[in-house]
């Protein structure tokens, strides 16, 4: 398939949805990377990461606002998911970031990913809900051992985890629950100038979207097994000039007729210090994977060029200068919206159209 044309959707700009209150102390540092779902009341609703002072985050839940089919604003209506367990955080940091949520109908669960920056450094985490108000956690992922790998996925740092919303044939073709991830081959944060043991048959040591499998059945039995995926494999890393540093994943992935849609980041620019340390000079862009329905961890097709690129006021200037961050996508009426962090202080929203 021909990677410069085979993906025709685009990314259209609407508009900033949520800007952090400086009446509440919980938004002093910025509202970003949200998730979102429907709840039972037709509603639908914004989870937001809200960062206090001395970078300590939390989840909110805000319902959207939406005139004329667009989402324009939101309600807030507190947090959902506090960092107040110990494996959340660390003696002088923590918190509980970046949230992505998958609805999966077939268990009646929407079901929350999210980071706990724990005293080892990032580390994902589920939790899940059948009402979107009151979440239980399931605890920290446990990466299945695969000794062909000759290396232990639980040793290194993940972000960007987020579940597809259907059963998957895994790579047997046994019935899955399937989730994307990004490992960071990087110790820096407990053990720095350690050379970390890259799984069999990965050069690249850049952080690169994975994917992971659980055997719908054991769901079934036992949703708690949702936070032991196995069955490894490797989808994409880097490939274009504007994904030079890493990529990761996006909102959740999106049933299209040409496959599973994928809104992923791309990152350029100069890390200085380690992937720990906050960074002034990276540039975060969004684009898009395409992969295969039969088999979720082929990559049918990928965007060159970015679908959106930090341009406005809000994506150019804040925490982190040059951040569009997608991490949410919905249908409202017969359009799709994503929704993503701008510059690390403000959400915003862009409607996804056919071209």
């Amino acid at each position: 398939m021909d990677t410069q044309t085979a993906i025709p959707y685009a990314l259209e700009r609407i508009g900033v949805i949520m800007r952090p209150d400086p009446a509440r102390p919980e938004e002093a540092d910025g509202v970003l990377n949200p998730a979102t779902c429907w709840g039972s009341d037709g509603q639908l609703y914004l989870y937001p990461r809200l960062v206090a002072a001395g970078n300590v985050s939390r989840v909110g839940r805000a319902r959207v606002v939406i005139e004329d089919g667009v989402p324009t604003g939101v309600e807030r209506l507190g947090s959902v998911l506090e960092p107040d367990r110990g494996w959340e955080h660390g003696s002088a940091h923590g918190g509980v970031e970046d949230p992505r949520i998958t609805s999966i109908p077939s268990l009646g669960l929407s079901v929350m990913t999210y980071v706990a920056f724990g005293p080892l450094g990032p580390k994902p985490a589920l939790a899940v809900s059948r009402d979107g108000i009151e979440w239980s956690r399931l605890g920290p992922i446990q990466f299945g051992y695969d000794d062909a790998l000759d290396t232990d996925l639980n040793l290194f740092p993940n972000k960007d985890v987020v579940f597809f919303p259907d059963v998957v044939p895994d790579p047997n073709g046994v019935p899955s629950y399937a989730l994307l991830h990004r490992p960071m081959w990087d110790f820096s944060f407990v053990r720095p100038g350690e050379a970390p043991p890259l799984p069999t048959g990965i050069v690249d040591d850049r952080a690169s979207v994975w994917i992971s499998y659980v055997p719908a059945a054991d769901v079934v039995a036992d949703v708690s097994a949702l936070a032991r995926p196995r069955t490894h494999r490797f989808v994409a890393g880097p490939e274009f000039a504007w994904e030079q540093l890493k990529i990761g994943a996006g909102p959740a992935p999106l049933r299209t007729p040409e496959g599973w849609l994928v809104v992923h980041h791309g990152v350029t620019g100069t890390v200085v210090g380690g992937a720990f340390v906050p960074q002034s000079n990276v540039r975060y862009e969004a684009g898009a994977l395409l992969l295969d329905a039969a088999d979720p961890s082929r990559v049918l097709a990928r965007t060159p060029e970015p679908l959106l690129v930090p341009e406005t006021a809000e994506e150019t200037a804040g925490t982190v200068a040059n951040v569009v961050f997608p991490t949410a996508i919905e249908k409202i009426g017969d359009a799709h919206f994503v929704f993503y962090g701008m510059a690390d202080s403000q959400i915003g929203v862009a409607r996804l159209v056919r071209r």
